[in-house]
């Protein structure tokens, strides 16, 4: 496979990544974390700051309703603007997964302690940042459904989204709005 820059076709892969509103309330920290994003090699493809209401976050982690943790994470997520990035590389899932380091703080300080999750989570709710396991297809169809609403393209929504979603052409990612739409279908319901 040709690497980027070098004139081949590239395969890559999209991940969503959420800074939760801990993060996003300290300015700081919210530059210190998106300057760890542009350290790594992961391609920044689009971002967005939102804030969603209480139903957006139930819809968005609806997988976890009735878990002991869910009224939590949602009224927390519903607690302030969120910064939301589609982030590209060709093993985007589990490149975010590693610079955002174990869910639970106390287990990311101590095994990953320059991760994000082990320099600024607070607790494992508040635990800075969200990223989707590679394969959870339900629920990425959820969080597509959601983000089509608030998110990235007015209305649109992608006709699949997975974290396996892949692009042949890494020089597409130049220019999103000539590339985007044409993976995305109106009115999604």
């Amino acid at each position: 496979m040709a690497t980027l820059g070098r004139g081949g076709p590239s395969l890559l892969q999209l991940t969503l990544a959420l800074i939760k509103p801990d993060a996003v309330a300290h300015p700081l920290i919210l530059e210190a974390i998106h300057q760890q994003i542009l350290s790594s090699q992961l391609l920044i493809v689009r971002t967005r700051d939102l804030v969603w209401r209480r139903e957006d976050c139930q819809r968005f982690y609806q997988e976890h309703a009735g878990r002991f943790f869910y009224q939590r994470l949602v009224e927390f997520m519903a607690s302030g603007p969120i910064r939301a990035y589609i982030l590209a590389h060709k093993d985007a899932v589990q490149l975010w997964r590693t610079l955002m380091g174990p869910t639970r703080v106390f287990r990311a300080r101590h095994v990953a302690p320059d991760s994000i999750r082990g320099s600024f989570g607070l607790t494992d709710t508040r635990n800075t940042t969200h990223g989707s396991a590679a394969g959870e297809k339900k629920m990425m169809s959820a969080q597509a459904h959601c983000l089509s609403d608030v998110l990235f393209l007015d209305g649109f929504c992608f006709q699949y989204i997975e974290d396996s979603l892949r692009y042949k052409k890494a020089s597409k990612l130049l220019e999103p709005e000539k590339w985007l739409p044409s993976q995305m279908t109106p009115n999604c319901k």
